[in-house]
């Protein structure tokens, strides 16, 4: 039951900050001591409350998902430069704009993804990106395009920070911790789709296998979307051979090269690999 269901004994946090407004003006009630702790932003910026900052930060997008009745995600990870295909000739690098069909798969994945969704009434499976451009626009935008709702885990940045406009907005969140954001990703996730990217990309992905490898979080469906990209910049089978990770390893994610070879891998994960 919420606060509004229940008789109110103590009074609401909101009563009072817009009862310490309406207070005399005097230079005690000016003075920073008199702001009340949770409503003193300068406070809350200290070095000291930075678990209590962590703590919010863990807790509002979790409380808000809940409240939605989102159970799981399908999670969508990818370069933030990778343009759709009608810009690929403004891209930096020829290899970015060949890259660009990424983009579709990664709107096509969201959609299909969003229409099975749909299902359970968008409690299962519910798109997160890191709600910016490139390949997480994408996401957020197939899934709109499907009619269904997405998340996006923002942080600040000096650079690509604002969210995509296609991001579901009572469910974009904006974070200034990494590590929490990390969670945020993880924490809910059904399957995990990667396409090219660079360093983020690369670590949230590092990230997820070192989890799973280490039991520290259950096996789900790792789908590296552009072979040809993932065997290029890593040479997966050298780390089994030099005897870094076992040749089990391997087996933890599949390659796949567009959305409808994706939801068949995660459908038949359990069937074995197919890479």
């Amino acid at each position: 039951m919420d606060d509004e269901g229940r008789r109110r004994v103590f009074p609401d946090a909101h009563h009072d900050v817009e009862h310490t407004q309406e207070v005399p003006d005097t230079p005690q009630t000016r003075a920073p001591a008199y702001r009340l702790a949770f409503a003193d932003p300068d406070f809350l910026c200290r070095d000291e409350l930075r678990p209590v900052r962590l703590q919010l930060e863990l807790l509002k997008p979790e409380m808000v998902m809940a409240e939605r009745g989102i159970e799981s995600t399908i999670v969508l990870f990818g370069g933030s430069r990778i343009p759709p295909p009608a810009e690929r000739d403004t891209a930096r690098t020829e290899t970015l704009a060949e890259l660009s069909r990424f983009y579709e798969e990664a709107r096509e994945f969201a959609r299909l993804m969003t229409l099975k969704s749909m299902e359970s009434y968008g409690r299962e499976n519910v798109i997160v990106t890191g709600g910016g451009p490139g390949v997480m626009e994408a996401g957020n935008r197939g899934a709109m395009e499907a009619g269904g709702a997405s998340i996006g885990l923002n942080i600040v940045l000096p650079h690509e920070q604002a969210p995509n406009e296609y991001v579901t907005p009572d469910l974009c969140f904006n974070f200034h911790y990494f590590g929490i954001r990390k969670m945020h990703f993880l924490l809910r996730a059904n399957a995990v789709a990667v396409f090219p990217g660079g360093f983020g990309t690369l670590d949230e992905t590092f990230e997820t296998l070192t989890l799973i490898q280490t039991e520290r979080m259950k096996r789900v469906p790792i789908l590296l979307f552009g072979e040809e990209f993932w065997r290029r910049i890593i040479n997966w089978e050298a780390l089994a051979e030099a005897g870094t990770i076992s040749p089990e390893d391997l087996e933890l994610f599949r390659f796949v090269d567009t959305a409808a070879e994706a939801m068949e891998a995660i459908e038949t994960w359990d069937q074995g690999s197919s890479r």
